[in-house]
């Protein structure tokens, strides 16, 4: 099993970077050439997410992008360190639905592109594992 780790500061700009990477190593590991257009922006949107998620809560610690290559299959861990607990009343609870909507609508554009996704949430964070089936290897040439 071969696993490739990133972490970036969360910041927009760096969201291209990540999606960039997971293609290549999806790529690398045998992840079907039609399917990497929907590994990278899945990639891009639980990557855009996690950011946010970062920058509305005041956290300063990057994001982590896990890739792993298993036999028949490739993932993608998206994490974050933002709580996801129940909001209060009042107008936090009013900005909370928003983010809430806007989470949500993210979490939906993730599973219409990705067949095998599994999101965990608490209070220490987030994490978004995503799975792709992987093509045998081309047998060589004698």
């Amino acid at each position: 099993m071969a696993t490739v780790e990133l972490r970036f500061s969360a910041l927009p700009e760096h969201v291209r970077t990540a999606r960039l990477v997971a293609a290549a190593v999806a790529r690398r590991a045998g992840v079907d050439e039609a399917v990497l257009d929907e590994v990278r922006l899945a990639v891009g949107e639980a990557c855009s997410r996690a950011v946010g998620l970062h920058q509305s809560s005041g956290i300063t610690s990057p994001v982590k992008v896990a890739l792993i290559e298993e036999e028949k299959q490739f993932s993608i861990e998206v994490g974050d360190e933002a709580p996801h607990a129940v909001r209060g009343e009042g107008t936090a609870a009013q900005e909370g639905e928003a983010e809430a909507e806007e989470d949500e609508m993210g979490l939906a554009v993730i599973s219409g592109l990705v067949d095998d996704v599994k999101v965990t949430t608490g209070e220490n964070g987030g994490l978004i594992r995503m799975t792709w089936p992987t093509a045998p290897p081309p047998a060589a040439l004698v």
